[in-house]
């Protein structure tokens, strides 16, 4: 498996960095997604807020992660109650890292990773034909690592 490479960030949330996430999480689930507010990114984020609840039973945390600046996530995260950390990666560093640039570079691409407590990418999400399947997919996944 390949292991993610350790990041801080600027979030809704405060400055968070992945590794201490993990100290208190059993996963971290890291979707990128391209634009705050556009259609696609709106219904993946109201899928993983519908979602959150079931997610914080398996000790799951969630990050969104766009390009978009802080301000935008954070009026993004109200609008639609996001209770998880939205990043802001202006400079895309973590987006880079991870590998989710678009492939007009942009930002970031549709595209999702399952972290575990050792850091390493259990799965990754991409091209999935539907954006909020995404969030569904991912907790299926978590729960068939739980068993």
């Amino acid at each position: 498996m390949d292991k993610v490479k350790d990041f801080e960030a600027d979030t809704t949330k405060g400055k968070m960095k992945l590794s201490d996430i993990l100290k208190q999480r059993d996963f971290v689930v890291v979707y990128f997604y391209p634009k705050a507010f556009t259609s696609g990114c709106t219904q993946e984020l109201k899928r993983f807020v519908e979602l959150y609840e079931e997610f914080k039973k398996l000790n799951t945390e969630i990050l969104g992660v766009s390009n978009d600046s802080l301000d935008t996530q954070k009026k993004f995260a109200e609008k639609y109650g996001a209770e998880f950390p939205l990043v802001a990666d202006k400079e895309l560093k973590i987006i880079n890292t991870l590998g989710a640039k678009s492939e007009r570079g942009q930002g970031a691409s549709r595209i999702t990773y399952i972290v575990n407590k050792n850091m390493e990418i259990i799965e990754t999400l991409k091209s999935l034909p539907n954006a909020k399947e995404h969030a569904d997919k991912s907790l299926e996944i978590i729960k068939s690592h739980k068993k």
